[in-house]
């Protein structure tokens, strides 16, 4: 068994927990769509929750990367979170981290949970500290809570993709977007 069969069974189950969720995530049809047998999956894995914490790991990873690369592009504190918030999404498909919250077996499992938290956590600290910077360099207003701010800027992320799925449409992903950045002084005029 090589680290190719592990890495197809991650990112199938990365794949089908984005899809299906926890409980529709079988073993079973994780074999079926990555061609991986059953010996060969629990070769790698003590399980479906082994795999599954694996996958949302993986998953995890994958958002900070995105994030950072938005974070660490050039420009002031304040362009850098606009970019991350305008970056190219697929807002009808949803956050893979984000729809995980809405799973109470994910949620209930400590074990599955903390990737979870942990992405979130960093992501919102990442965005404290930068909208902390933007306020300090002049771009922001002097009072505002870079903390509460980036919790807010989280939750409209994670909102707007509810409300695009809930429209069927992208387009409120975007009027979500760039209402809160009009919110901070950062839309297109």
């Amino acid at each position: 068994m090589t680290a190719d069969t592990q890495d197809l069974l991650i990112e199938t189950t990365c794949e089908l927990l984005w899809e299906r969720g926890y409980v529709g995530t079988s073993p079973k049809a994780i074999q079926r769509r990555s061609g991986v047998g059953q010996g060969s999956m629990y070769h790698h894995f003590g399980g479906k929750a082994d795999l599954a914490r694996a996958a949302i790991e993986r998953s995890a990873a994958q958002l900070r990367a995105r994030a950072d690369a938005a974070f660490g592009a050039p420009g002031g504190a304040l362009e850098r979170v606009a970019g991350y918030l305008r970056r190219e999404r697929d807002a009808l498909k949803g956050c893979p981290v984000g729809r995980l919250t809405q799973d109470p077996d994910v949620m209930a499992d400590p074990l599955l949970r903390a990737p979870v938290e942990e992405a979130f956590a960093w992501l919102t600290g990442r965005l404290t500290g930068l909208l902390a910077q933007a306020r300090d360099e002049g771009a922001l207003r002097p009072g505002l809570d870079p903390a509460a701010t980036a919790t807010a800027l989280v939750a409209v992320v994670q909102g707007g993709y509810v409300v695009a799925r809930a429209a069927g449409s992208a387009e409120d992903y975007g009027r979500a977007i760039e209402g809160a950045l009009a919110l901070l002084g950062a839309g297109t005029d």
